[in-house]
């Protein structure tokens, strides 16, 4: 569940990032579809159901020509009298929540790395091969290196992820405590 999320999460990132990259360089048509299970697609070409998006090319540019407020620019402003306060044990309840969820992530994720580094190995151990007739009616047996070192950069693309969640992960824990 934690990594279906993560990774609904990821594409949901890179379709952001892209879609900001594409209006921001790019003067072109954009339409946006949403088929019958409610999966959203971009696209620059018009298909069948999409909708063409309106976007203002000038409100996704980023300019640093606003002027400096008079104030100092680290100056804090007071928490509104009336904003929702939390007492401290809720808040450590919350805490201790959020840290159990993190432990739980933390694990599986953890369970997850062994797995690709299993993955690995075995894929380290089983090289890409492929048998060719000869003339004289044999075979011969040749590696696909080419085929072999692409598997090999995904498995470790995976463990790669996976060692980064991690990392991430008890760094988050680690900021808890």
């Amino acid at each position: 569940m934690a990594m279906e999320k993560l990774m609904a999460f990821k594409k949901n990132l890179l379709c952001f990032i892209l879609l900001n990259f594409i209006a921001a360089n790019a003067y072109a048509e954009i339409y946006k579809r949403v088929d019958a299970d409610g999966r959203v697609t971009y696209s620059n070409t018009k298909t069948k159901g999409a909708v063409k998006l309106e976007l203002d090319p000038d409100a996704n540019t980023i300019s640093n020509d606003r002027p400096k407020p008079a104030t100092t620019a680290n100056k804090r402003t007071a928490t509104p009298g009336d904003f929702p306060r939390v007492d401290k044990d809720t808040q450590n309840q919350r805490d201790d929540k959020r840290k159990d969820i993190l432990l739980s992530e933390l694990e599986a994720e953890k369970l997850a790395l062994e797995e690709a580094k299993k993955a690995y190995a075995e894929g380290e151990s089983k090289p890409e091969v492929y048998q060719k007739r000869n003339a004289n009616g044999t075979t011969s047996t040749f590696r696909n290196v080419p085929k072999f070192q692409e598997k090999m950069k995904n498995l470790q693309a995976e463990v790669d992820n996976h060692q980064r969640n991690v990392e991430l992960l008890q760094k988050e824990i680690d900021l808890l405590n």
